[in-house]
């Protein structure tokens, strides 16, 4: 990861309260919903004096930005999401979330959100690890409050570009990664790197990257537009037609 995080500005971004060492919140504290969280990264980009970002997020992490990628395209040149579960939860799964809460632990809650069966069985050293971070290192009533929130989020309700009439959609190119295995499963670290290299090269970034282990057919789709400022060339997020956005709105999925 180094190649690619020398060339960018990387900020990592807590919900509130989720922090390492964070004050409780007050009793009868409102958890602000999915979409706030969402509408809170502007001023974020604005502190920091960010004109856009490409952004990476896992659960709800990934939600959230694509989220906040639907209401402000102009600040997102492009999302990294993996694990995104798009869609609100039904009444049963609300009613079994409630009642695993009434009967687990938090970690014991969140763990299996983050590993496979297979692999709180047989990664016990990596799982008691983040079993051992959660307990000591978040604040258990924050994340409840954060764990309840996400739970009640809504579907995003996007559509394909072209499917229905004023489609809401990700006017970015999207790397979308998935697969029960890919914390644990051998190689999938470097897959997943060169994975997001070819995704960024396909924005115009890092040209002279080289592509080694995956074919380079991957990054086929993802051809850029030239940049706004002609200083290089990568996918342009700022266009004042639909038919600019559609010409350089790409998905690429990884499988791990």
């Amino acid at each position: 990861m180094q190649e690619i995080t020398k060339h960018f500005v990387v900020c990592h971004i807590d919900a509130p309260g989720q922090q390492i060492g964070a004050s409780q919140m007050p009793q009868g504290y409102q958890y602000p919903t999915m979409d706030q969280l969402a509408g809170m990264l502007p001023s974020v980009l604005q502190h920091f004096g960010f004109k856009s970002i490409v952004g990476i997020g896992v659960g709800a992490g990934a939600y959230i930005l694509a989220k906040f990628a639907l209401i402000f395209p102009e600040l997102v040149e492009g999302l990294v999401l993996l694990n995104i579960d798009p869609n609100g939860k039904g009444w049963i799964d609300w009613a079994a979330t409630k009642l695993s809460g009434l009967t687990s632990a938090m970690p014991d809650t969140v763990l299996p959100h983050l590993f496979s069966q297979e692999e709180l069985v047989s990664n016990t050293e990596l799982v008691q690890s983040y079993r051992h971070q959660i307990n000591n290192t978040v604040n258990q009533f924050n994340l409840q409050l954060f764990w309840n929130m996400y739970n009640g989020r809504r579907d995003l309700e996007m559509n394909r570009s072209g499917t229905v009439l004023n489609a809401k959609t990700l006017r970015c190119p999207v790397m979308l990664v998935v697969g029960d295995n890919a914390p644990a499963e051998e190689g999938v670290p470097v897959k997943l790197t060169e994975a997001f290299k070819y995704f960024l090269q396909g924005m115009g970034y890092m040209p002279s990257a080289s592509m080694t282990r995956l074919a380079r057919s991957r990054t086929a789709s993802l051809t850029s537009a030239s940049s706004l400022d002609g200083s290089r060339n990568r996918a342009c997020t700022h266009s004042d037609s639909s038919e600019g956005v559609a010409q350089v709105s790409h998905t690429m999925e990884v499988s791990c």
